[in-house]
């Protein structure tokens, strides 16, 4: 009798386990099918109060701007879309990848005119499960950074074997394309530019969950156990920090001082393991993501010294 009791308890607890971590899953993973983002949504925060009114117009720039529609096909077989902005023949090609459940025009939307006053043409991708993207479940840059080789092979398919390429992200996308810094990624690639980036999933995870009142080693397990089983995939199978260990492309950090989302000092982390030529520029006043708002001038000006750098620079990264 005792050990029937025991089986049932056992099947209780493991019950238990599944609902919570599949709540979990759906809840910091899962986007829904009929998900309809709004581009002009500025998070309610204190920390964007101030540049709101900026933000808007900066994105209603990009948004009345003519562009093509794109897609590539991704590893695990979903398709992927992206914005092209042609700015000049023969021009290099910026690939900028936004941040987690954020909008690729919200988000870049200093970004890519930056990136247009600069002289580049823009390929701005919405990342899995965004915008236009197939896909329901987000993996903080572990299924990203492999998709983020399918938009490079996009690049060079179509513009050819000698197109230069510069990466750009924000908060989740600069994780990503520091990710995927690690492969063997060929010689186009000239740059990257990580903006506000998280050195793994489950540290910028388990910052959130402080922040937000919960303990991460109680509510952790729940959510790594949610991506194992309902996202199919290992949230510490990424490591930001671990990568670019092993890349020589130059990588530019910038991150806002002020930021309370992503700490300050995860990009400061990422530099002190870089290998490559690297440079970290932080913003005081800045916010999560917002720094080209708070200075733009600064910013133009640090990403004009780097982008000129890697242009002088090539290197043998293949």
């Amino acid at each position: 009798m005792g050990w029937i009791i025991a089986l049932c308890a056992l099947l209780v607890l493991l019950i238990v386990i599944l609902v919570f971590s599949f709540f979990a899953y759906r809840l910091v993973f899962y986007v829904p099918s009929k998900h309809k983002e709004d581009v002009y949504a500025i998070p309610d925060d204190e920390q964007y109060a101030h540049d709101r009114d900026k933000m808007i117009s900066l994105i209603k720039e990009i948004d009345t701007l003519p562009y093509e529609r794109v897609y590539c096909i991704a590893k695990d077989g979903i398709a992927l879309s992206g914005r092209y902005y042609h700015t000049n023949d023969n021009a290099p090609i910026q690939i900028q990848f936004p941040g987690y459940k954020g909008s690729s025009i919200r988000d870049f939307c200093g970004g890519c005119k930056l990136a247009r006053e600069l002289g580049f043409n823009v390929l701005l991708v919405d990342q899995r499960a965004h915008g236009m993207s197939e896909g329901h479940t987000i993996t903080f840059g572990v299924k990203e950074r492999y998709d983020c080789l399918c938009w490079i092979d996009y690049a060079i398919n179509r513009f050819g074997k000698d197109i230069q390429i510069y990466l750009a992200g924000v908060s989740m996308g600069g994780a990503t394309i520091l990710m995927a810094s690690e492969f063997d990624l060929p010689k186009n690639i000239r740059g990257i530019v990580a903006d506000c980036p998280f050195t793994t999933p489950p540290a910028i995870i388990k910052k959130v969950c402080k922040d937000r009142g919960y303990n991460p080693k109680i509510i952790y397990p729940f959510i790594y156990l949610g991506a194992l089983l309902f996202g199919h995939f290992k949230l510490n199978a990424a490591n930001s920090s671990e990568a670019v260990t092993h890349t020589d492309i130059p990588v530019l950090l910038i991150h806002g001082e002020d930021d309370k989302f992503v700490p300050c000092e995860m990009s400061k982390e990422i530099k002190n393991n870089c290998v490559s030529y690297s440079e970290l520029h932080t913003f005081p006043g800045a916010g999560h993501g917002i720094s080209f708002i708070v200075n733009h001038e600064r910013y133009k000006n640090i990403a004009s010294s780097f982008l000129e750098y890697c242009k002088n620079n090539k290197i043998e990264n293949n």
